[in-house]
């Protein structure tokens, strides 16, 4: 069996697989299936200060190659999160990654602060596609100088590992990963979901009750790989790669493009055991190509 372990962001994960935030919930319901053990790392449900109850319903809807989802951040707030579901978390050896979130930058500052004193926390992830409440509702990830400015107070906060988490709805992803990069950011993860909506025919309504919502699924794994490939040729950082992967070879396109390691999201919800099974995959994979080290694919696109 060839080397999967992936260092990256001061990180040390055992295999590169992370499962995305909002996908996996905090973890309970899988490990009724599966040892968590076998993971690279997981990635909590977007955490906030304080509980939220998230959009009205209807909020997911299946489209052609994918979802939208409109939750809202739904969660029961950073306290309880401490409490609960950190501790269930450390019983299993993999990496807990804690995805915050918040609408100003205040918010930022306390999660990473609250954080950064948390037993077996080992990266923080910083979900900047929020909006930001002080400026009209924009997303704090769509401007440069915005996100850089997240990152600096979140590397402020925290001697933790810093993962930013990057919007790919803007005009130019790069010009933003070397933002946070030059602003403290130890990695970068791309990418969040692109915004989308569906639309009921009959009721000529939009189908979710907030209207629009996050597309993920392999209908944006095109799109994702491109942006990874992209960003791997602007920053020195590492990047997890995340958009539509759905099976080993989707995840060694992404490694191949750039990414030290991935994240499974949508993955999840129609087949429980994705994580396990592409990292069975991806080991057979390397033994058949002869391959000992999985560094070895890191970046080995040809042009």
């Amino acid at each position: 069996m060839a080397n999967l372990k992936v260092k990256l962001a001061g990180l040390e994960l055992k295999n590169p697989l992370i499962t995305a935030s909002g996908t996996f919930g905090y973890g309970r319901e899988f490990a009724e299936i599966y040892d968590l053990s076998l993971l690279g790392g997981v990635s909590v449900k977007g955490t906030t200060l304080k509980p939220r109850q998230g959009n009205p319903p209807p909020r997911i809807v299946e489209t052609a190659g994918g979802m939208l989802n409109s939750v809202g951040l739904q969660n029961p707030g950073v306290e309880k999160v401490i409490a609960d579901d950190i501790p269930f978390l450390r019983q299993y050896d993999t990496a807990i990654i804690v995805n915050i979130a918040g609408h100003a930058e205040d918010d930022y500052r306390q999660m990473a602060e609250i954080m950064d004193g948390v037993e077996g926390i080992a990266a923080l992830e910083v979900n900047i596609s929020c909006p930001n409440v002080k400026s009209g509702g924009m997303a704090f990830g769509t401007d440069p100088q915005v996100a850089a400015n997240i990152t600096r107070i979140v590397r402020e906060a925290t001697k933790l590992p810093i993962i930013i988490k990057l919007s790919p709805n803007v005009t130019s992803i790069t010009e933003i990963a070397k933002a946070v990069e030059a602003a403290g950011a130890d990695a970068v993860s791309m990418i969040n979901t692109l915004m989308g909506m569906a639309i009921d025919i009959k009721k000529r309504r939009p189908i979710l009750a907030n209207k629009m919502g996050g597309l993920s699924g392999p209908a944006i794994k095109p799109v994702a790989l491109r942006m990874v490939w992209q960003t791997a040729k602007a920053v020195k950082i590492p990047i997890i790669g995340m958009g539509g992967i759905i099976s080993a070879s989707d995840a060694i396109e992404f490694m191949l493009a750039g990414a030290s390691a991935f994240q499974i999201g949508a993955a999840n919800f129609y087949n429980p055991m994705s994580g396990p099974q592409i990292i069975d995959d991806i080991n057979t994979w390397l033994d058949k190509e002869g391959i000992k080290d999985i560094h070895e694919i890191i970046g080995a696109l040809k042009d």
